[in-house]
């Protein structure tokens, strides 16, 4: 299972990168690498697992809209979902999310599903902005993952002053990584 997280961190570090990295403007504060965050997804798209214990409270108590700095957890990164019709502060969360209770296999079978594209968003041009390389449903806060502290360095926007980010960024529209040779 990919979600064997003390063997990802290990992992990570044989390969000369953090397991986690500094939270900026905020001094003694980290959070997980991308690497990291990318492999609690079963898939590119599936919801994360929860990478920590029960605290048996609700789940925007710290995923607040600007994250929030936990001693001895590490940071908690907004909630990004609180755009998504259907969805508020009082959803269940654990509907979608579950926290990681062994690292065993619960049961073998042959799935592989795609892994995430942790790479810029591809450009039309090189004067066109990124084309969005996921989908937006659940995602409609695009703030929540690409500004302020949660927001890995190498997808970080330039300009959240501009709310409206569907106005320039268009999601994906191709299915080519199912392509295949020949056909």
């Amino acid at each position: 299972m990919r979600y064997l997280l003390p063997l990802l961190l290990l992992a990570a570090c044989g390969r000369g990168e953090p397991a986690s990295v500094a939270v900026p403007g905020r001094p003694g504060a980290s959070k997980s690498a991308a690497l990291v965050r990318a492999e609690r997804r079963a898939y590119d798209g599936a919801p994360p697992v929860v990478p920590h214990q029960d605290f048996r409270m609700t789940c925007t108590g710290c995923h607040k809209e600007d994250g929030l700095s936990l001693p001895d957890v590490g940071f908690a990164p907004p909630m990004p979902h609180e755009l998504t019709r259907g969805l508020s502060a009082m959803s269940n969360c654990r509907q979608c999310h579950v926290f990681q209770r062994t690292f065993g296999l619960f049961r073998s079978s042959t799935f592989a599903g795609l892994r995430q594209d942790l790479r810029r968003g591809r450009r039309f041009h090189d004067f066109a902005p990124p084309v969005l390389p996921h989908p937006v449903f659940m995602r409609e806060n695009c703030l929540a993952c690409h500004t302020g502290p949660a927001a890995r360095e190498e997808i970080r926007c330039s300009h959240p002053e501009r709310p409206r980010c569907l106005q320039c960024h268009v999601p994906r529209q191709t299915t080519e990584e199912f392509a295949r040779p020949g056909s």
